[in-house]
């Protein structure tokens, strides 16, 4: 299909685009977010946690999901949050988004898994030898390898080789698991069973002036990363200024609810002291199941639990690596990062990302126990994961001054004033998580405090310079001649990430131009400095005027450097 025979295709298909309903975007939204390996964590604070929750969806979860939206509407390309933080800051930061989001889950593949190997321990008949098993370094880490490879090699297949996995394995080893475990505990405590948590209405309020309780609770923030995935289905939504924001909320209360309701069921049954990051789930179950005189169900909650695990695993092995691969495609990673097999996987990719998963599963030999590997790998994950959240709100509030007038279908409400609060208060709430991250918690053994801040400084400052040291090595012509990456709306218009565009050209026709063969520009024919457009080929003739009068000039496109510019910071 010829590039304006596609672009036309594309705008047709846009047409007849099919609306979403208000509930089925919630719907979406829930399942996206919830999983149940995180609660012991937060069943630590018994009637507090729910301050924490509701705290974290004000602050993160709620904003995240409205910014996200109008980032998605103005600038729906290929990229996510690459292409956002780029339009505002260039394709250095841009890169270190992209390159934050890979790694993070990289580091989070064995956590999960390790919730996964202790599902796959309770499978047994013995609770004794299940409790000894689930906690052995070895198995552990034999389970971590042998499940991650098996799910890199499905991945080698294509989508079409695990989508079934993925779409049932999150209702069976999810969904059906949590509303189990939210009657029976709640069950528990309507039979007048002696709770294993204090109650009260003071009880709801956490004790601020230890700062290491705040350090399991920053996790939350963790438990609803993920809603800007779907943000990219606002524009599939009727009237999307009203129902998109209703739907977010629903979403919202639904999973605070669940993971509410989910860690109290937990604390009413196992006793504080005794709760373990890694085992608690399993045996908050086993505990219900031996009350409820069903004890024969605990091996298939197990199971279940484990299918859950795995229908994850299978579905972001494939994820971040692949838009890692378009990133690098666009000319900012060696050709060796571009290599895909007949079913467009990134083959090279994606093994880079098993031998890494490979690499972190050594810690569990080295720290002191499984529980301590676990929670340092777990804080890992969100500090990496909360920088790309960091540059992700201040992108959406630049952007309202660098691009003012690009089309959003669907902007935050209140104006400026309003992307303020709400990108402010994801900013600075995010920026809370992230500082508390890196405080040793007293409730979990992991050996030297020091040697725990340390670990977390070092692998945080290596993996923010790494990207900017891979970004800095980038050359043009690592570009794919035939990759459909379009560069950065600036780039196209001649312009620069720090100054001011008023152009009121909606991306999706800059993008259509670009990949029929045109490249429009507006303004200047290039610019100087950092960051410069893509390529700069000039050919007769000129569009008609843009919106404001001004006129584009139709310029041939041809394979140049890559997406981020010859020069790009």
């Amino acid at each position: 299909m010829s590039d304006s025979a596609a672009s036309t295709d594309r705008q047709a298909r846009a047409k007849r685009t099919a609306t979403i309903s208000i509930g089925a975007l919630a719907v979406m939204n829930i399942v996206a977010i919830v999983s149940l390996r995180g609660l012991p964590a937060e069943a630590e604070y018994g009637l507090s946690s729910i301050f924490y929750y509701v705290l974290a969806a004000v602050v993160f979860l709620i904003p995240v999901s409205i910014v996200a939206a109008e980032l998605a509407t103005g600038w729906p390309e290929t990229g996510g949050v690459f292409r956002w933080v780029g339009e505002a800051f260039g394709a250095r930061w841009a890169f270190l988004a992209m390159f934050m989001l890979f790694i993070e889950v990289s580091i989070w593949f064995p956590t999960v898994l390790t919730f996964g190997a202790v599902s796959l321990a309770y499978t047994g008949t013995n609770a004794n030898l299940d409790a000894q098993l689930s906690g052995n370094k070895a198995f552990v880490l034999a389970v971590v390898l042998v499940v991650y490879w098996a799910a890199t090699f499905i991945a080698f297949r294509g989508a079409g080789a695990f989508s079934r996995v993925a779409k049932w394995g999150g209702i069976v080893g999810t969904l059906i698991p949590a509303g189990i475990l939210i009657v029976l505990g709640f069950a528990y405590l309507f039979s007048g069973n002696r709770l294993q948590i204090q109650t009260g209405w003071n009880e709801l309020i956490p004790d601020f002036t230890n700062f290491s309780n705040v350090v399991l609770a920053a996790s939350i923030f963790l438990f609803y990363a993920g809603m800007e995935m779907n943000a990219i289905h606002v524009k599939d939504v009727k009237n999307p200024t009203r129902s998109y924001p209703l739907a977010v909320l629903i979403a919202a209360a639904g999973t605070v609810v669940i993971f509410v309701l989910g860690t109290l069921a937990i604390a009413f049954v196992v006793p504080q002291a005794d709760i373990n990051l890694t085992q608690s789930l399993l045996t908050s179950y086993n505990d219900m199941f031996e009350w409820a005189g069903i004890g024969w169900a605990g091996p298939i909650i197990a199971a279940m639990l484990l299918l859950g695990v795995l229908a994850g695993v299978v579905t972001w092995v494939a994820g971040p690596s692949s838009g890692l691969l378009a990133v690098a495609k666009a000319g900012y990673l060696p050709r060796f990062w571009q290599h895909t097999n007949q079913h467009g996987m990134g083959t090279h990719i994606l093994l880079f990302q098993a031998l890494l998963v490979t690499a972190l599963g050594v810690v569990y030999v080295v720290l002191p126990s499984v529980q301590a590997a676990y929670q340092i790998l777990s804080q890992l994950t969100v500090i990496l994961y909360l920088i790309m959240y960091l540059l992700m709100f201040a992108a959406a509030i630049y952007l309202r001054y660098s691009q003012p007038n690009r089309p959003r279908p669907y902007k935050v409400p209140g104006g400026d004033v309003g992307m303020w609060i709400v990108g402010g208060v994801g900013f600075l709430g995010s920026l809370m998580a992230f500082t508390f991250s890196f405080i040793p918690p007293d409730q979990i053994a992991v050996g030297s405090p020091e040697l725990y801040v340390g670990i977390l400084v070092g692998a945080a400052a290596v993996m923010v310079a790494l990207a900017f040291v891979i970004y800095a090595f980038r050359k043009p012509h690592w570009r794919d001649p035939d990759s459909e990456f379009v560069p950065f709306t600036w780039q196209l218009e001649g312009k620069h990430p720090g100054t001011v565009n008023d152009s009121s050209v909606p991306t999706s026709t800059l993008s259509d131009e670009f990949l029929s063969g045109e490249r429009t520009e507006t303004g200047p024919k290039a610019t100087s400095g950092t960051d410069a457009p893509a390529s700069t080929a000039d050919s007769g003739g000129r569009t008609p005027a843009a919106p404001g009068g001004r006129q584009r000039p139709r310029l041939r496109r041809r394979p140049g450097p890559a997406a981020g510019g010859s020069s790009a910071t």
